[in-house]
């Protein structure tokens, strides 16, 4: 599926951990990843970039902060760039994109579509690490749902 959508390189990280690979990238750019940053930081080039978005907490109560203060940290001793990107969702950047899905530049995967009364079903497909794609909550607008 990823190939499908113009990806180089593929890495199954259920298979094969890219830290120890060998290879050097000059970015790597890790979207809720299970890799430590320090052993990303090991996968970079000399002045590659590192860019943290969020990550697993093994079940901390302070979430993903442990891994972006890291990044953070580490980034002021090393020669590679390490960053934290974080997002404020608003209505130009929304717009933005839906113009890049309208003109098939961006492409939506979603791997499958749950009721709002089926949220507990949808965690636990994510839980189980099966989705392929984007699951989505639909929320029916309140006057479709009115009873009449």
């Amino acid at each position: 599926m990823v190939r499908s959508l113009g990806a180089d390189h593929i890495i199954d990280y259920t298979k094969e951990d890219f830290t120890q690979s060998g290879q050097r990238y000059d970015l790597i750019f890790q979207l809720a990843g299970t890799r430590s940053p320090s052993a990303c930081r090991r996968a970079l080039a000399s002045k590659g970039t590192f860019v943290l978005s969020s990550g697993e907490s093994d079940g901390r109560w302070i979430g993903p902060v442990g891994r972006i203060v890291t990044t953070l940290v580490l980034s002021e001793f090393v020669s590679q760039k390490m960053a934290s990107f974080t997002l404020k969702p608003n209505k130009e950047d929304l717009l933005f994109l839906k113009r890049l899905i309208e003109a098939g530049i961006l492409t939506l995967v979603i791997d499958r579509t749950y009721s709002l009364g089926k949220v507990p079903e949808a965690i636990r497909h994510l839980e189980e690490r099966h989705p392929r794609g984007k699951v989505v909550i639909t929320v029916r607008a309140a006057e479709d749902s009115a009873v009449g």
